[in-house]
């Protein structure tokens, strides 16, 4: 996994230690220009002024009371500053009905993919999985969702195109509570914080789901993609402030060099970071750890 995840993030990597490659290498004490080279090379990589200062003064102030290398100093505040979203997903197992996860995000994240990839996770770790198509503005999302359904062997409650999603959702939990299964994975359109109609729409969902329990949905997950930098971030703090959120997931990861939208986004909104997406391969969705992923980013760790 981590070699799969050095590889995943291979293109902000390259683009960061270009830039720091020699910086890093020195066993000198950090002086006023490497600071500087590192702070270029940290926003470069759409770290993001506000986590990029955090960094850049904690090493500062370190350096000033230790001769510890610049990679040891930087490994240790950029792994501190992601620890806290680090916070991985948990499905209570005395729950005594559906955990449901209500998927949201814009279009074009891969929002729809990236439920099929949590669904065989989930399934490979015992969970009985069912999903919900309640993307029914895009007839592609519900043929997709039920494609990934065959595959995988998990139920999919669907209706017809233009169907209600908020019917096709509380359908989908009263079919989860019959059978059994102890996960529902409830897709939705994509959609901005600015429209209005869907943002209601997204509302009513929640209210429905309640009325069934009033736990649920349990968890709202964000779905963001990485090649947007800090659109991306944006997104999801306006996102948060009309839709409440739970936690989030990162995907394209690999298609990137601007990866350290991670520090940005665990920065400004302090949700926890379930999992990123570092391919199209279905073992591709990752669990996040801060020091994997920091040391991947510096390219520590296992050999090449």
């Amino acid at each position: 996994m981590f070699k799969r995840l050095r590889e995943g993030i291979a293109r902000t990597r390259d683009g960061l230690l270009n830039k720091l490659g020699r910086l890093l290498g020195r066993h000198e004490p950090v002086d006023a220009s490497s600071l500087e080279a590192l702070e270029t090379a940290l926003l470069v990589a759409d770290v993001g002024v506000p986590a990029t200062s955090k960094i850049i003064e904690a090493v500062r102030q370190k350096a000033g009371r230790s001769d510890s290398p610049l990679i040891d100093l930087l490994r240790a505040e950029m792994a501190g500053a992601l620890a806290p979203v680090e916070q991985p997903l948990r499905i209570p197992a005395e729950l005594g009905s559906p955990f449901v996860i209500l998927v949201v995000g814009v279009n074009g994240v891969g929002k729809t993919t990236t439920i099929a990839k949590l669904g065989r996770r989930l399934q490979a770790e015992g969970h009985k999985v069912m999903f919900a198509a309640g993307d029914t503005f895009r007839a592609a999302a519900v043929e997709q969702l039920k494609t990934w359904g065959e595959r995988l062997g998990i139920p999919v409650i669907a209706q017809g195109p233009g169907a209600d999603p908020a019917s096709v959702i509380f359908d989908a939990y009263s079919a989860a509570a019959a059978r059994g299964c102890d996960v529902l994975l409830a897709d939705t359109a994509g959609r901005l914080h600015t429209q209005g109609g869907l943002m209601n729409e997204l509302a009513k969902i929640r209210r429905v789901l309640g009325k069934q329990n009033p736990a649920a949905p349990h968890e709202t997950l964000l779905v963001l993609d990485a090649t947007m930098g800090q659109n991306a971030l944006q997104q999801a703090r306006t996102f948060h402030e009309t839709a409440p959120l739970d936690a989030l997931i990162l995907t394209k990861l690999d298609g990137t060099a601007k990866g350290g939208i991670v520090f940005a986004i665990a920065d400004a909104l302090k949700l926890p970071l379930r999992y990123i997406g570092i391919g199209e391969q279905a073992d591709d969705l990752q669990p996040f750890s801060a020091t994997a992923f920091v040391d991947a980013l510096l390219g520590l760790g296992e050999a090449e």
